[in-house]
């Protein structure tokens, strides 16, 4: 009995193994999963411009709003069906991403977004996040030092349109 268990966690295991290698090899170091919030107009409209901005400078990026599930449109599902094929679309994405891209904006940080950022740290993904939100939940810190400790680089620029440029300029220079 203990053979067969041993000899199960085993197969297990090179399944994993070879999962995750067939990840790594196919990736081309620039996947990037795109995290934020993605429920308002301006906030779809602006991650498209960041997505575009990304893509422009030759990422692949997976948008969950153009390339996901998007909960609202489907029908005949039930919540726990929709909750189950958003998720592990997702996470599959982000396992499947060399970076995770997320946008800080909101009262808060949207907590899916989070989640998300916290997967891709786990799994030892590059994370970078933007912020053009006023708006802080932290007396004398602008965001959560357990998000910002995540992050490789935080862009931040209360105008988009100048972070758009910071972020374009890094680009040219660097590669996240």
């Amino acid at each position: 009995m203990k053979r067969i268990i041993l000899f199960a966690i085993a197969i297990v295991l090179c399944i994993g193994m070879v999962s995750a290698a067939s990840i790594s090899e196919s990736s081309t170091g620039n996947r990037v999963y795109f995290a934020a919030p993605l429920f308002s107009y301006s906030e779809k409209d602006f991650n498209l411009k960041l997505t575009n901005l990304l893509e422009e400078f030759g990422y692949e990026v997976f948008l969950p709003q153009r390339d996901g599930i998007e909960a609202a449109l489907l029908t005949g599902k039930t919540e726990e069906e929709l909750t189950r094929m958003i998720f592990e679309k997702d996470v599959s994405e982000i396992l499947k991403a060399d970076i995770v891209f997320m946008v800080l904006d909101g009262r808060v940080p949207d907590e899916g977004a989070c989640v998300e950022l916290g997967i891709a740290y786990a799994n030892g993904k590059r994370c970078y996040g933007v912020k053009t939100d006023t708006r802080s939940v932290e007396i004398n810190m602008d965001i959560n030092p357990m998000i910002t400790g995540c992050f490789i680089r935080l862009f931040k620029d209360f105008d988009g349109e100048k972070l758009m440029e910071t972020l374009r300029q890094y680009l040219s220079e660097n590669t996240l």
